[in-house]
């Protein structure tokens, strides 16, 4: 009997009531777009000060930090243990998937540059324009590679300069790094693959009654997704394939 796989979820996020009602949680949204039957995922609570023991890393066969509200180039306690952790897993040649604050996370731990968006915040349904050369030889998204993606932006920080050794695979209008990889082991997405219409529509409510956005502001987020959805179905072929196949072996 094959031994099961474990993976791990670094949460940078409490759950929202909206999250934990609907889905049970963070943990749950991510597990049921990274998961698949045989595996455990666990998940740490980074945020909120809980990481795994250094000498447990070994045991998964790959790690995903989410999202979070916090600034990736903030140096709180939590932040700067994650950023140790992401060097110790690099230097382990493990698979890290890095999403929003993660993608960010990553490239600052990497020697890269984080700091507020030049263009403002974004908080709606994005197009992203695909860096096709770029996505050769570690092809995660299989043999159909598009001109562009749409994915839901929830963000007000971004990538400045990409770290020695990423490869650009992704931009906008909007942002000049949508999308890296570095080597085989890490793959980062300033979208949220993960999260659907409900759910920004969830985030945006709230940070409209918190004061920190216009009505019009809202609304003008909100109507992107009135004739589109996000390519969830592509982003999670992407993300698994990048967490759990070899590039030999890619669907």
């Amino acid at each position: 009997m094959a031994e099961q796989k474990k993976y791990l979820l670094f949460l940078a996020i409490p759950d929202s009531e909206f999250a934990k009602k609907t889905y049970g949680g963070y943990h749950n949204v991510f597990v049921s777009l990274l998961g698949d039957e045989g595996e455990q995922w666990d998940s740490f609570r980074v945020v909120d000060g809980e990481f795994p023991e250094e000498k447990d890393l070994e045991k998964y066969e790959g790690f995903v930090i989410s999202g979070s509200s916090h600034d990736a180039f903030q140096d709180t306690d939590w932040i700067l243990k994650l950023c140790d952790i992401i060097k110790k897993l690099d230097d382990m040649n493990k698979k890290v998937l890095g999403i929003c604050f993660g993608h960010q996370l990553i490239a600052r731990a990497k020697g890269g540059k984080v700091a507020r968006a030049r263009k403002g915040p974004e908080l709606c349904l994005g197009n992203i324009t695909i860096v096709k050369e770029a996505v050769m030889p570690e092809n995660y998204f299989g043999e159909e590679v598009p001109a562009n993606l749409r994915i839901i932006k929830c963000h007000q920080d971004e990538v400045l300069e990409l770290p020695e050794n990423a490869k650009l695979l992704a931009y906008s209008s909007m942002y000049e790094v949508e999308m890296y990889s570095i080597k085989d082991n890490f793959l980062c997405i300033q979208g949220h693959p993960e999260y659907n219409r409900d759910i920004l529509f969830d985030i945006i409510d709230r940070v409209l009654a918190g004061g920190h956005i216009k009505q019009n502001f809202a609304e003008t987020s909100k109507a992107t997704m009135e004739k589109n959805e996000a390519d969830r179905k592509f982003w999670q072929k992407i993300c698994k394939n990048f967490l759990k196949r070899q590039p030999s072996l890619l669907v």
